[in-house]
């Protein structure tokens, strides 16, 4: 509970230190990149609370993780490209937090 939260909670923080003037609808780009646990519906169990996300679902790859981060370069795409990265960042602590110290 305390790791959805987050997801909402710290793109928040972000949208209001980096994206000041239209930091309600930054939030609401880089709150959307929730949308990237879709692919948990492939996964048997679809929540599993003591299993590690990364490298575990297709858009929580290494190499998802890299095509995030060209999508970093066209200003356009950018706030996306935060969102998900964020995302990722968010999952990858919870790994930390269930013991799971590098992903495989």
């Amino acid at each position: 509970m305390v790791h959805a939260l987050l997801h909402l909670l710290v793109p928040g923080i972000v949208a209001l230190l980096f994206y000041r003037p239209r930091w309600r609808r930054a939030w609401l780009i880089l709150a959307t990149a929730l949308l990237l646990d879709i692919d948990h519906v492939l996964a048997t169990p679809m929540f599993d609370p003591t299993r590690c996300s990364i490298n575990y679902h297709p858009l929580h790859t290494y190499w998802a993780m890299g095509i995030y981060g060209f999508v970093l370069l066209p200003p356009i795409t950018r706030p996306w490209a935060v969102g998900f990265l964020l995302h990722m960042a968010l999952d990858y602590a919870e790994c930390w937090q269930l013991g799971i110290r590098w992903p495989q």
